[in-house]
């Protein structure tokens, strides 16, 4: 998945928390919001708090597909209020590859990043 369809794919399942994400359409849309957030600093900081508003949600739930992807339950996102240990499983989790068909559905499209 490429970086622009990783990103129209977040946004289209805006507050889908079923389903898996692959690798690429999670580590893309972070690194939009990253690049997004910068800009935004730099530019009108008021501007980035509220963008980081409107992308919660969506952050949230690719987060869900990509842990479901792994045989996760979404719900580990809350070891994301661990500090440092619980960030560091996250990102773990988060980069490993996903399993073939599990509990949460089919093994997503093939990918030759995931």
């Amino acid at each position: 998945m490429d970086f622009v369809t990783a990103i129209k794919t977040v946004f289209s399942k805006f507050v889908v928390f079923e389903g898996r994400a692959l690798r690429s359409e999670f580590w893309y849309f972070q690194l939009f919001l990253l690049i997004v957030n910068l800009v935004l600093n730099a530019v009108l900081p008021p501007l980035s708090a509220a963008f980081g508003l409107v992308t919660l949600l969506p952050g949230l739930a690719v987060g869900a597909r990509r842990l479901h992807d792994t045989g996760r339950s979404g719900w580990w996102q809350f070891l994301w209020f661990l500090p440092v240990i619980g960030i560091i499983v996250l990102i773990v989790w988060w980069a490993t590859k996903g399993q073939g068909d599990n509990r949460f559905g089919p093994a997503p499209a093939p990918d030759t990043a995931n």
